[in-house]
């Protein structure tokens, strides 16, 4: 039988736990989510995150063995997330994963989580390498090169907000709930992407031509909206998404006005322009031979879509939607090169919340 591995992530707001077997079949994945908890906040509350992980850690973990129909015996290691992350929140997944591998006799495996990220696209496929890797998610907005050995050289990053983060925030300032990436892809295809494309121009870097910056889109819908005084209109969807967290499409569109659909439209457009023309640009000048696309923003219908339609010499891979998010199988899934390699972790790991993939 294939080797079997555990895989545990608590870096930000999912309790998760996945038993894989070497060569991607899921034989269990669960996931226990903090949305409800932090969506009247409007964003992720560290301490309240490292609480419900506490809570959550020992029933998910049970149930992902009970599903998996697997006893200790038949794993090769247990995997965790050591960072990047929220510390507190990482400390909970480390502790008890350490603690397993203390009882149980397995090896421990620590997974850079944005390696993870890139392992979820990777299951069903062995890419060609070199590989570009972008990696977006709420926290993270990276490019890397993927070398043989699963080697990895950092070629640009966010220099402020992340892309997830940019949907998050921008959502957050037009009354909509948390998190806003999902509401904003699902209505943009109402609104028209070139009404007010002129208010999002290309930043320009320094320095570092495939860096990225988000945070002056941000800024620019702020001054859209208080230069239309949209006060009442916000406050209407602040209070729908107080009453109804999980509104439906016809009571977000009846709550959204044409310009502001417009404003999302426009928005999300340049987002993912932007994301794939340095994404592509980057991939020319290191020749690779693929392209990766990970991370929660890889569920953006959008960026799916227009990644699809590049005109380029190399196939271009996503993860699953249920893959993109965070989730314990892709920490299960870049466990095994390191299972192969024999790199296990001492029982004295620590969280690394600013964990560097590469530099």
């Amino acid at each position: 039988m294939p080797p079997l591995i555990l895989g545990i992530e608590t870096s930000c707001d999912e309790t998760a736990a996945a038993v894989l077997e070497q060569g991607g079949r899921i034989l269990s994945s669960v996931v226990a989510s903090q949305l409800e908890t932090h969506g009247k906040y409007g964003g992720v509350v560290p301490e309240l995150a490292s609480r419900e992980h506490l809570r959550a850690i020992v029933p998910v973990v049970r149930e992902c063995m009970a599903k998996a129909g697997v006893d200790w015996q038949q794993l090769a290691a247990i995997a965790v997330t050591e960072g990047p992350g929220l510390t507190g929140a990482l400390l909970v997944g480390l502790t008890y994963a350490k603690s397993l591998s203390m009882a149980t006799g397995l090896p421990l495996i620590a997974v850079n989580h944005l390696e993870g990220h890139i392992h979820a696209a990777v299951m069903e496929a062995a890419p060609a390498l070199p590989a570009l890797a972008l990696v977006v998610s709420g926290g993270h907005t990276h490019l890397f090169e993927v070398r043989e050995g699963w080697q990895y050289r950092l070629l640009g990053r966010t220099r402020d907000d992340a892309a997830g983060e940019a949907f998050d925030k921008v959502a957050k300032l037009l009354g909509f709930g948390y998190p806003g990436g999902p509401l904003i892809d699902a209505l943009a295809p109402y609104g028209h992407a070139h009404v007010f494309a002129g208010e999002f121009t290309v930043p320009r870097i320094k320095g570092a031509s495939q860096d990225y910056s988000f945070s002056g889109w941000k800024t620019a819908v702020l001054r859209w909206t208080e230069a239309r005084d949209l006060a009442a209109e916000t406050a209407a969807r602040k209070a729908l998404f107080a009453k109804r967290p999980r509104a439906t499409l016809e009571e977000l569109l009846a709550a959204t006005p044409q310009p502001t659909l417009d404003l999302l439209a426009s928005f999300q457009h340049a987002v993912v322009t932007e994301l794939l023309r340095r994404a592509t640009r980057a991939a020319e000048q290191m020749d690779a031979q693929s392209m990766i696309v990970s991370g929660g923003v890889a569920c953006n219908s959008e960026l799916r879509r227009a990644a699809s339609q590049l005109r380029v010499g190399y196939p271009v891979y996503f993860p699953e939607a249920k893959l993109s998010t965070d989730n314990a199988v892709m920490i299960a899934a870049a466990a095994f090169p390191k299972l192969a390699r024999r790199d296990f972790a001492p029982l004295t790991l620590r969280p690394q919340a600013s964990l560097q993939l590469a530099q």
